[in-house]
């Protein structure tokens, strides 16, 4: 059986090298299917890291806050001749709540324990208004832990300008939006005063310039030390407004969240709900990617099995004299079968190459942009798990496109094909 397997190859290697243009077209055209799919699937999933990470790198994966609403009981329906009767109220206003968490501190530590849980930041948001010279534009101001910030959600990415290690020197110190910096025509060193409804004016001095790509935030957010934000407020170390939870896996975020609300009676949003649009986008790009890739390698296959179709033709007497000399049908379909996974392989090969050589020039193209600083080059994504699937997929389609004209091939009579010359 090895000397006939050996004698197979043989032949198989003959019909491919005396119609060498035809197997060159049919090895390009798996080529360029594997290595354009190497190189889409490659810049499109890194595309869509970017743009994710955008969004979820600076997202917690559950935000833990007081929300301003209604009562969920009115006061009618505590009176005892109301209780059980169909009340309709007009014109319900928000309940009195403070902006603050109830013993946040304790909430904190708590949290800490849970062994679901990577970390926790607390923070203190606050409507203020920046003040330079006669500019004076409302905002919103954050008292962060910066180096936590920097170790869960990636922050010191967005910083352009100084560094966050500046802000732990220097109390008064501010990290500015870039939009905010640009209307204000302020730099890092430059003085800005700061003024909460209420509440005095604060002088702080600009220590860096952060851009988040998102120009909604860079026009109005800043950053300052947790204490500082307590000062502009006027509340004590205790006063925490936003609890933010980094999970080590974030499929665990929307029961925990579930949890968290019912146990503490708190609002807390995991990242789920709070960017099902975002997730639902990014979903339907994967899934376009995925479509259109796949697409082009079956249009591959097909362009090989039309070729192996015409080996068919052109190979009639070929096929006949094979029979009459003692070939087995089984033998003439092996050796197209075998001309087809050549054609597949060194197509693949040549294709990831291909595929692998482009991506390299495509991450090492210059992307500059004024809404993603951080970013240099264009994104891709080297995930073997591509390659991987390249090759096997160039095997499997050559394989099936081959496989039909073979059986046709084991099925030729060579008495016909014979009487018929």
């Amino acid at each position: 059986m090895k000397t006939n397997i050996r004698l197979l190859l043989d032949i198989t290697k003959t019909n491919l090298l005396s119609r060498f243009k035809q197997t060159s077209v049919a090895a390009l055209g798996v080529t360029f299917g594997i290595g354009t799919f190497i190189i889409l699937m490659g810049f499109m999933t890194g595309l869509n890291g970017l743009l994710d990470g955008l969004i979820l790198n600076r997202t917690p994966h559950i935000h833990i806050f007081n929300e301003i609403k209604p009562s969920d009981q009115q006061p009618v329906e505590k009176a005892p001749g109301f209780s059980t009767a169909f009340n309709i109220i007009r014109s319900v206003k928000p309940k009195n709540s403070q902006a603050r968490i109830h013993n946040a501190l304790p909430l904190i530590s708590d949290l800490k324990k849970d062994a679901r849980v990577r970390g926790v930041t607390p923070q203190v948001s606050a409507q203020v208004f920046y003040i330079a010279g006669p500019i004076e534009l409302n905002g919103l101001l954050n008292g962060i832990q910066v180096m936590d910030e920097v170790r869960l959600f990636n922050f010191r990415d967005y910083i352009v300008e100084g560094s966050p290690e500046e802000l732990l020197k220097q109390d008064n110190g501010i990290l500015l939006g870039a939009g905010l910096a640009e209307k204000m025509s302020l730099s890092v060193g430059s003085r800005i005063q700061i003024t909460s409804p209420g509440r005095g004016v604060f002088p702080l001095k600009i220590v860096g310039i952060f851009q988040s790509g998102l120009a909604e935030v860079d026009d109005v957010q800043s950053y300052v030390n947790l204490k500082m934000a307590q000062q502009i407020l006027g509340e004590g170390n205790n006063y925490i407004s936003d609890i933010n939870l980094k999970l080590w896996d974030m499929e665990e975020a929307p029961e925990m969240a579930t949890t968290i609300s019912r146990l503490y009676q708190i609002t807390a949003i995991d990242i789920k709900t709070a960017n099902a649009q975002f997730d639902t986008g990014s979903t339907i790009r994967n899934l376009i990617t995925y479509a259109v890739s796949i697409t082009l390698l079956l249009v591959a296959g097909f362009g090989i099995y039309n070729i192996l179709n015409m080996f068919i033709y052109e190979k009639m007497n070929d096929i006949a004299i094979l029979k009459a000399t003692g070939f087995s049908g089984l033998d003439v379909k092996l050796i197209f079968i075998f001309q087809a996974l050549i054609i597949g392989l060194v197509g693949g090969l040549l294709g990831l190459v291909l595929g692998y050589a482009c991506s390299v020039m495509i991450d090492n193209a210059p992307f500059e942009t004024e809404a993603l600083p951080t970013i240099n080059t264009y994104p891709v994504n080297f995930n073997p798990l591509f390659y991987g699937i390249a090759i096997i997929f160039a095997l499997v389609s050559t394989f099936l496109a081959g496989y039909l004209p073979a059986r046709r091939a084991q099925d030729i009579d060579p008495v016909k094909i014979i009487r018929g010359q």
